[in-house]
């Protein structure tokens, strides 16, 4: 039996034990050493956000309203761990280091198909970026940034901080980090913003059309989910400029105002999902090719885990640092959790 932290409804977190799934075709079960929360995702699932739009009519492409039953989640989506046993031995043996998609458990049954191994370079807390970054990578290339241009990204959790060190690689003349963290605007500054932006003190679209020096960012991204960024994000988006919305928050309450800034400067709004295919630019660019992109670059070192993973917690203590994330966001940017590792 493996041990998982589980959300069983929404509010409700509990441990429990599953069955080992050893043998299981098209598995790899590692021991696992680290692994990481998925804050937006895991959060919504814990308030009941996240089903507050009822079931999805796939037919019709829309949700259906009312309740839905949710089966309990396992806390956790990417995990480092050492192999026990693989269906694919050409490729992986016992006792190597890997990475992949899985929940948070003292062993984990990942895909073998998306297993990859873990350079003795790497550090772990770059491994498992990999989800948030290419959900980065999907909205940089859904708002086109090109060289020259003004970026502007509200929201600086793993997502949000990936899109300025990645804004800046793709040739961004200024990268405008917003979020009211104190914390989290100094891992931006670190990142490679140029200027950082307090929206709780100040206004931060008039901020941003004085700092861009053309009235506006060309490009604004948004990972709060706050309509309050949102406003803001409208608020200091350039002439024709464009605002990516890559959030994916709760409905947002009555007062957005798509008149005023937005109404007069005609920005395009676009929504981002890298996994939502196809994207924009298939057949060239699809989910794989920015996943398999994101894995190089980690393997490049060009995903600073150690700005974003800056809290690790024993795998025993992740129950209540979870509630504390929940109410703090200062406690965390991206939760990591030592399993069986020791760094």
């Amino acid at each position: 039996m493996i041990r998982q932290l589980s959300i069983e409804a929404p509010g409700v977190l509990e441990w429990r034990s599953v069955e080992d799934p050893r043998g299981a075709p098209g598995v790899t079960l590692i021991e696992t050493l680290y692994g990481a929360v998925k804050h937006g995702t895991e959060f919504a699932m814990i308030r009941g956000s996240a089903a507050a739009r009822g079931g999805w009519n796939e037919a019709l492409a829309l949700h259906e309203g009312g309740e839905i039953n949710c089966e309990a989640v396992p806390v956790g989506n990417m995990v480092v761990g050492t192999v026990i046993e693989t269906d694919s031995a050409d490729t992986f043996h016992r006792g190597d280091v890997v990475y992949g998609y899985g929940p948070l458990g003292e062993a984990t049954a990942i895909a073998t198909a998306r297993t990859r191994p873990l350079r003795e370079e790497t550090l772990w807390r770059d491994a498992v970026c990999l989800d948030p970054a290419r959900f980065a990578l999907a909205a940089l290339r859904d708002g086109q940034v090109r060289l020259g241009d003004v970026v502007a990204i509200f929201g600086l959790g793993a997502i949000g901080l990936i899109c300025v060190a990645m804004a800046r690689r793709a040739g961004a003349e200024q990268v405008i980090a917003v979020d009211p963290v104190a914390a989290r605007r100094d891992h931006a500054r670190a990142l490679g913003a140029t200027v950082t932006i307090d929206p709780a003190a100040d206004d931060a679209g008039r901020v941003i059309s004085e700092s861009s020096g053309r009235g506006g960012a060309d490009v604004v991204i948004d990972f709060s989910g706050n309509v309050g960024a949102l406003q803001a994000a409208l608020r200091g988006v350039a002439f024709g400029g464009t605002v990516v919305c890559g959030a994916f928050p709760a409905p947002h309450p009555a007062g957005l105002d798509l008149g005023a800034e937005a109404h007069l400067n005609r920005p395009q709004i676009v929504f981002s999902r890298a996994v939502s295919e196809p994207n924009r630019d298939y057949p060239r660019w699809d989910a794989a090719r920015i996943e398999e992109y994101c894995a190089a670059s980690i393997a490049r070192g060009e995903i600073p885990g150690d700005e974003i993973v800056d809290r690790v917690v024993p795998f025993g203590e992740l129950r209540e640092a979870l509630v504390t994330a929940m109410d703090d966001p200062a406690y965390a940017t991206k939760l990591g959790v030592r399993v069986g590792g020791t760094a």
